[in-house]
């Protein structure tokens, strides 16, 4: 069995923040997340007695339990039929405020524009578990403090919000976030990197876990089946990802 690819590492940790999951959505443009969902899908039919898990991956025909895309998504949501979703942006702070809008500048008139925030803030509120990812761990992205926010983090302002972050997956580490205190807490370091890299690479402030360690790589097992039959599923939704990241499953 070959080295474990960064992708491959994401998408066995994702699996894991997934676990006791009953329903799962993934946007568009998400094949890391798409696949660690899947993944999880498979874990939870091999419990016993097995487990089913509902796996929504938007754009996708064969992995969807919606008719009307989006629209349907935010129903659900609001019924409490979605117990996972991930959200990403051009940046992230340290108290979990993402910024999918633009940067530099103030709004309306910034020097960089972005897709747009479409139901990122409606959803960062109803969704228990909010994973959020980036790739890119980066200070032009993990900054101090968002220029635009599209969905804020949890306040200390009395609305009631059942939803929001549990943690921040990026291509150096995972980070905890915790939301009393409305701060991250690194926890794990992913192979290879170090906490000079990852405080290095960040802007905001951040705590780090009493017994921070590495983060734990998929075995051999986990990766054939990603590699093998996940990667076929995924291909539905992906199939330039799975072509680039997994030819064998061409």
């Amino acid at each position: 069995m070959s080295a474990v690819s960064r992708q491959e590492l994401l998408i066995h940790t994702i699996a894991g923040l997934l676990a006791g999951c009953r329903s799962v959505a993934v946007g568009a443009s998400s094949p890391i997340p798409g696949a660690g969902a899947l993944l999880a899908r498979r874990r939870a039919a091999a419990e016993t007695p097995a487990r089913r898990l509902h796996v929504t991956i938007l754009g996708s025909r064969r992995h969807n339990a919606m008719n009307s895309g989006g629209v349907e998504l935010f129903d659900m949501a609001a019924e409490g039929r979605v117990d996972a979703f991930f959200l990403g942006g051009g940046q992230i702070d340290g108290a979990a405020n993402i910024n999918l809008v633009g940067a530099g500048g103030e709004y309306p008139r910034m020097k960089v524009r972005w897709p747009g925030s479409f139901g990122s803030a409606y959803l960062y509120h109803l969704v228990p578990r909010v994973i959020l990812f980036r790739e890119e761990h980066t200070r032009r992205v993990m900054v101090e403090k968002v220029d635009f926010i599209s969905a804020a983090g949890p306040r200390d302002d009395g609305v009631y919000r059942p939803g929001g972050p549990i943690g921040l997956l990026t291509d150096l580490c995972w980070f905890d976030f915790d939301r009393p205190r409305r701060r991250f807490v690194l926890r794990s370091l992913h192979p290879g990197r170090t906490l000079e890299e990852v405080r290095d690479n960040t802007g905001f402030a951040f705590e780090v876990a009493p017994d921070l360690g590495p983060t734990r790589e998929p075995d051999a097992a986990t990766l054939a089946s990603i590699r093998g039959p996940v990667a076929a599923e995924l291909r539905d939704a992906y199939p330039r990802f799975v072509d680039r990241v997994f030819p064998a499953a061409a």
